[in-house]
């Protein structure tokens, strides 16, 4: 009778457990986004899969805050970009933490024709010749299974690599290959 009652107790807590460790824009040191806008579609129905390219993964909080903080630089200041913020929504590092980009409902600037209805989410890395690490592909998983339970991504989403957006070897063959097994992934979308 006691373990009925603990297991009731707790299965709140358990059934919101999905949602893997977010650190936060402030915590990595962002820089102010020249702009926001939110989604044209929310909840979002497309999730768009990349790689960052980084051939180095980072596998510490410090390490990888770096990482997230040079993206956001290149992103901002090279000048075949100047976007107003970081392209992302989120990034996931080798340490296994998510770190917020743009954040949920942002318009992002990852893959032209979804930008406006989808969440763009990096792994940090470059997955062409190497996959990625359980943990990152584990967090990755808890990030959509987060979205989808508190209504940030539709729950009948579609996920795609960017290479099905644009002609581009983005996530990687390795980072591809690996979502194309998974159960939301949608092979039908192809590049214009």
């Amino acid at each position: 009778m006691f373990f009925s009652i603990f297991l009731l107790a707790i299965l709140p807590y358990i059934a919101h457990c999905a949602c893997p460790t977010i650190i936060s824009r402030s915590d990595w040191g962002a820089r102010a986004p020249r702009q926001r806008t939110n989604l044209r579609e929310v909840p979002p129905p497309y999730v768009v899969v990349h790689h960052t390219e980084d051939p180095v993964v980072c596998t510490t909080k410090d390490a990888c805050k770096r990482k997230v903080k040079n993206i956001q630089n290149y992103h901002m200041d090279d000048p075949k970009h100047r976007w107003d913020d970081i392209g992302y929504n989120f990034l996931i590092g080798g340490d296994g933490n998510v770190y917020e980009g743009r954040g949920w409902g942002r318009f992002g600037s990852h893959a032209r024709r979804f930008n406006g209805k989808s969440i763009g989410i990096a792994l940090i890395g470059a997955f062409t010749n190497t996959t990625p690490s359980q943990t990152q592909l584990n967090a990755l998983k808890d990030l959509l299974a987060c979205g989808t339970e508190k209504n940030y991504i539709r729950s009948n989403y579609h996920m795609i690599g960017h290479r099905q957006e644009k002609d581009t070897s983005c996530p990687g063959d390795r980072l591809y290959n690996e979502i194309s097994t998974w159960p939301h992934f949608d092979s039908s979308i192809r590049p214009h």
